[in-house]
């Protein structure tokens, strides 16, 4: 990285954290919010508390704990910052809402919401907490905007427990989906310009959660089970695996769904109407994809402008694995697995700050991939 890179990286995040100053009542943790996050992007072999405090000269990790577990300053305000920020630099009325959860791997039963769950991350069940999470993406980048602790009953059933983990006593049980609808909604209320969601098969065979963007008005590309239920255009009702197997060869095409680490992601796709009466001007599919190599089908629910085409649908589709990106970039660069705390407002402090963090890497990247000029700090 050269000193005129160095200068454009740091400058931007002067402008990040001039945007998020006003939520934190004293100096102390204000300026320590900004070494937290330098330390968050930094090589370390690890970032935790006694790391991150040394990288910022302090000889004990006391600054960096207090930051995230009492420091006055307001978390959720911060997260809407973030939320803003990438909207103002990465923005795009095409932009596309993605849902999905990872999960952070713990030892000990005392951190909040942990159990032994299934964790994406390590693709079976193991010990430990999950989050559910919105990001954005745009052809100018993607960036994690909401996050959410998913608490399982065994918690939520526990008032002591979660007292002991700081949980307020108003957190009741909430399932995954209705953490996605209630962070898609705080997004759709925001303005966040937005041309699709999607989001894979965990959420998208809801059909109480397909309503409720129908209702708003969002259109969607979502994955479901290939036993999904669908009403056919002739009043019937058929399987999605069954409407897609009556398509006629030609019904399919060779398009990428986006580009991957490898080059072009093509698959087969194809789409059949689904449902009987349409709103004016929308229009509903079943979209199918299938792999060139295996042959393995994919099925995904789709709402959207009756005009939409199927190399559309597809790009949409394509635009889930952004999320998947982002918790990769989030982890490797910006520490969001890396954190040594067991309460919930910790949790929500560290995970805010590492995904502003993100957030500043993802726009600076944008920044100098375009060749704007960084504006100064206010």
């Amino acid at each position: 990285m050269t000193d005129v890179d160095v200068v454009r990286w740091h400058a931007e995040l002067d402008q990040l954290h001039g945007r998020i100053a006003a939520r934190f009542r004293r100096a102390e943790p204000r300026r320590r919010a900004r070494q937290y996050m330098c330390g968050l992007v930094t090589s370390l072999d690890r970032k935790n508390g006694w790391t991150l405090a040394e990288l910022a000269g302090d000889v004990s990790p006391d600054g960096m704990q207090r930051l995230l577990r009492w420091a006055d300053w307001d978390v959720d305000a911060v997260r809407d910052d973030v939320r803003d920020y990438v909207v103002e630099h990465l923005g795009d009325p095409r932009g596309v809402l993605i849902v999905d959860d990872t999960g952070f791997l713990k030892k000990g039963v005392r951190s909040a919401g942990v159990q032994r769950q299934y964790s994406g991350t390590a693709g079976r069940r193991e010990n430990c907490q999950v989050g559910v999470f919105l990001a954005y993406r745009s052809a100018r980048g993607h960036a994690l905007i909401d996050r959410q602790l998913y608490l399982p009953v065994s918690w939520t059933d526990d008032r002591d427990r979660c007292r002991a983990a700081g949980i307020p006593d108003e957190v009741e049980f909430a399932t995954k989906v209705e953490m996605a609808r209630t962070m898609l909604g705080r997004a759709l209320d925001a303005g966040v310009p937005v041309g699709w969601v999607t989001m894979d098969e965990a959420y998208g065979q809801c059909k109480s959660l397909r309503v409720w963007l129908e209702q708003r008005d969002v259109a969607y590309v979502v994955a479901t089970r290939r036993n999904d239920d669908m009403v056919t255009t002739g009043m019937g009702r058929a399987r999605a695996d069954e409407l897609i197997a009556g398509l006629p060869d030609r019904a399919w095409c060779r398009l990428s769904a986006g580009a991957g680490a490898h080059g072009p992601r093509e698959y087969w796709w194809a789409r059949v109407p689904v449902r009987v009466f349409w709103k004016p001007g929308r229009g509903y599919w079943l979209l199918a994809r299938r792999s060139i190599t295996t042959g393995e089908i994919a099925y995904y629910v789709c709402y959207g402008p009756r005009r939409t085409r199927l190399v559309d649908l597809a790009r949409v589709a394509g635009s889930r694995w952004a999320i998947e990106e982002c918790f990769q970039q989030a982890k490797n660069e910006a520490g969001l697995d890396e954190y040594q705390v067991r309460d919930w407002r910790a949790w929500y402090a560290h995970i805010t700050l590492s995904m502003a963090a993100h957030a500043w890497l993802s726009v600076a990247r944008s920044l100098a991939v375009t060749g704007e000029p960084t504006a100064a700090p206010a």
